[in-house]
């Protein structure tokens, strides 16, 4: 239930949040990338109705341009706020 099984695109791992009312995942790019989509697979009843992200360059604003990337799970479907993700890809291009 690691984080490395949200990239390991094995259908039999996932990644299991704590429980709560906000969960939230940070990824941190090597050099900075053009975000142009986010695709997320969450297991059934352990899914978010709501979610915000957001990307920043180190400290600077938020920009589509980014080094560092927030998805923040919010609403959760199960009782407890837990979130089940088998896969999460970031699809965009590196900028120099």
């Amino acid at each position: 239930f690691g984080k490395k099984h949200l990239f390991d695109q094995d259908e039999e791992t996932c990644w299991n949040s704590d429980q709560g009312p906000s969960q939230w995942v940070i990824l941190e790019f090597p050099q900075r990338i053009c975000v142009s989509q986010l695709q997320i697979q969450f297991q059934g009843g352990f899914s978010s109705r709501q979610g915000r992200l957001e990307g920043s360059q180190g400290s600077e604003a938020l920009s589509k341009i980014v080094d560092r990337l927030k998805v923040t799970f919010e609403d959760a479907t199960d009782f407890f706020g837990r979130v089940v993700i088998y896969h999460l890809r970031v699809l965009g291009e590196k900028k120099v």
